[in-house]
């Protein structure tokens, strides 16, 4: 099985996953908490990546924490804020895996957009999410049912991540669930699809080369509205909702291809 390895976005549902810390002043200037748990199963459900379960292996984030640790930038809602946007929250000064996960410690910053976000965290309100590109994985396709995998499905097994960026968010979980880990790579995709001021921000982060690269990796057409089914017409259904995928395809791209073009012209 193939599936996307690159600007996958997870996210993680549970009290531990961001806290605050105060530092003697008592104005938690801390962040701290796991982004990532290791060894537990999650049943991945996207238009991009597919349908399979998913686990990350302990260490997985160990080489990336050693190379790019410098690199790696703490976000809100991977920079889709529109009043935080791309601005980084703080420094991490700790990135290490234990028996958990991956840990990490940062040190807010004293500026007025974190601080907005601090009675948030401190609340318990908020997530953990984090957005990498599987560098070593394992797939198992045999098909075979277990406790934790009653439907049979495909498994993959991460090994090896390079992380981009991780911070609190504040939708981690699916409706139904408080505790867990979840793909939010659709929304991540949505983002690009739809909102032109956040592939500004974005490019403005990481480059127009890695921009132009995710782009290349959208699907053609996004979901529609699924309508009644009629035997009596049934083809000229599916045409119709064909040329809606279009219609709307080229309705949701044509702002970031014009942005993007602009970027271009003044590079």
């Amino acid at each position: 099985m193939t599936a996307p390895v690159d600007n996958l976005v997870r996210a993680w549902a549970s009290p531990a996953a961001v806290e605050l810390r105060d530092a003697g002043s008592g104005d938690g200037s801390t962040m701290l908490g796991h982004f990532a748990v290791y060894d537990v199963w999650t049943e991945i459900h996207s238009m991009f990546e597919g349908d399979f379960l998913e686990r990350i292996a302990p260490g997985a984030f160990d080489d990336t924490f050693k190379a790019r640790a410098g690199q790696i930038r703490v976000l809100y809602d991977h920079g889709a804020d529109p009043m935080i946007g791309n601005k980084p929250l703080g420094t991490p000064k700790v990135l290490r895996s234990d028996k958990t996960g991956a840990y990490y410690e940062v040190e807010l910053f004293d500026s007025s957009y974190v601080n907005d976000l601090k009675p948030a965290i401190r609340s318990g309100q908020l997530g953990a999410s984090f957005r990498f590109k599987v560098t070593e994985e394992t797939w198992d396709l045999t098909g075979d049912r277990a406790d934790y995998n009653p439907d049979g499905l495909d498994t993959r097994t991460i090994t090896g991540i390079d992380l981009y960026e991780f911070g609190p968010v504040t939708f981690p979980a699916y409706p139904e669930a408080s505790v867990g880990l979840r793909s939010r790579t659709d929304e991540f995709v949505e983002h690009f699809l739809r909102d032109p001021a956040f592939v500004a921000r974005f490019t403005e982060r990481a480059g127009l080369a890695t921009t132009e690269r995710i782009l290349a990796t959208l699907p053609p057409t996004a979901p529609v509205a699924a309508e009644t089914p009629n035997e009596a017409t049934d083809g000229a259904r599916e045409d119709d909702e064909y040329q809606r995928r279009l219609r709307r395809h080229a309705h949701r791209v044509a702002p970031f291809v014009d942005h993007l073009a602009s970027l271009k012209d003044h590079r």
